[in-house]
């Protein structure tokens, strides 16, 4: 497997945090204005679904020339699945806290070239609204594949490794290679997991040093230089940067291809 450059997406994003924790970034297609957000649905499948969405993902899949726009036909390929970051709480220590929160759903997209891509949506005080388009169905793969590796169990991610994980009880088992170089390949307890991710990260949480002297998000393995940086988020889209818990700083998105 190697990293790939995500394309560009729906709206920038920066840093989904433990405060601080990398997620990804994408930018508007040159074509569509900050201003031209999507509106708003009852669920996160209406809203990915919507017609201006459709429209909005014809654009992406048609980007650099990969297909006509008008051939695109996108689809949307099943349920949402609630995307889970690993929580600073957990981080930290704090009694009951999950090994993981809840920061964004996402639905898996389809163009008719077979080109995949990830709608994240957010739930706004009109309702669910798609916020970000991201290359590839990692969010959907990984909630897939832990489900069939342990039905039920909770699936996230920690992205200062860019590491996909389930946890069920007291098990955390890795979904992809660099959960494997972080647990090893059989997994780990959850005490041994808290244990391992209050070493590398509970000294940079929010409101520590390390936060203040503005190194937030720097931590961590760094990602091959294959993604590309994008600009800080417009003012149009506040609202749904601040709903998503990002903080206004570049990030990159890290993907890979398969087999």
């Amino acid at each position: 497997m190697t990293a790939r450059a995500t394309a560009t997406g729906l709206l920038t994003a920066a840093l989904i945090t433990l405060g601080t924790l990398p997620a990804t970034a994408e930018t508007l297609p040159p074509a569509q204005s900050a201003a031209d957000t999507l509106p708003p649905a009852p669920t996160p499948e209406q809203a990915a679904s919507a017609p201006r969405t459709l429209d909005t993902l014809s654009r992406f899949f048609a980007r650099d020339g990969a297909l006509a726009r008008t051939a695109a036909a996108p689809h949307v390929d099943g349920a949402s699945v609630p995307v889970r970051i690993l929580s600073p709480d957990f981080v930290a220590g704090k009694p009951g806290a999950p090994v993981a929160r809840v920061e964004f759903h996402a639905s898996r997209a389809v163009a008719s070239d077979g080109q995949k891509a990830s709608l994240w949506t957010v739930r706004q005080p009109a309702g669910w609204q798609v916020v970000n388009i991201a290359t590839g169905d990692d969010e959907i793969r990984y909630a897939e594949q832990g489900g069939r590796l342990l039905p039920g169990g909770l699936v996230f991610r920690e992205p200062q490794i860019d590491a996909w994980y389930v946890q069920k009880g007291t098990k955390v088992l890795p979904l992809d290679e660099d959960a494997i170089r972080a647990v090893g390949r059989n997994g780990t307890t959850l005490v041994a997991y808290r244990d391992r991710v209050a070493r590398a990260y509970a000294d940079k949480l929010p409101g520590s040093s390390y936060a203040h002297r503005g190194a937030a998000g720097g931590y961590g393995p760094q990602a091959p230089a294959a993604s590309r940086p994008a600009p800080a988020a417009a003012a149009a889209a506040a609202g749904v940067i601040a709903a998503l818990a990002l903080v206004a700083a570049a990030a990159h998105r890290r993907r890979r291809t398969h087999p």
